[in-house]
């Protein structure tokens, strides 16, 4: 017959104390702004540039970090912000079912749902067409 008087073994509280230890986690915008120093240079600055359009347009925007890239959401995802060795690419979740009068997406043109601007080195980002397409997103996604 098994001894039954015997206690369980209790969780050690070492481990207790290297929880509490542990570093906190960095916020997303903490992410962002070392994803942006990290990168340098005209992505860099590039990325920066669009995080500041995004923020001017939605200052209720929050930002995210996901998939190692940054995100924006407002009632769910707006736009990724990813960037590659020759272009910053922004992607609009549902950029398909936005209207784009400026014809600012230039790339992810295929698909039913994503749409995405890529920005090269030294080109000017027209800040009133971007900001408007932002806040079409925002307001498809507080309408649905």
């Amino acid at each position: 017959m098994p001894d039954v008087s015997r206690k369980k073994k209790e969780p050690k509280e070492k481990n207790a104390v290297k929880k509490s230890m542990a570093p906190k986690e960095k916020s997303a915008s903490q992410m962002i702004d070392e994803r942006i120093k990290e990168l340098g240079g005209w992505r860099g600055k590039m990325l920066a540039q669009l995080r500041s359009l995004i923020k001017q347009a939605d200052p209720e925007i929050v930002e995210e970090w996901k998939w190692s890239v940054p995100v924006w959401s407002h009632d769910g995802l707006i736009c990724t912000g990813e960037t590659y060795k020759k272009v910053v690419k922004m992607t609009f979740a549902k950029g398909a079912a936005l209207e784009d009068p400026s014809s600012l997406f230039n790339s992810s043109l295929e698909g039913n749902t994503r749409r995405a601007i890529d920005f090269h080195e030294g080109e000017k980002i027209n800040e009133k067409a971007l900001k408007a397409l932002i806040r079409a997103a925002v307001t498809l996604n507080t309408s649905s």
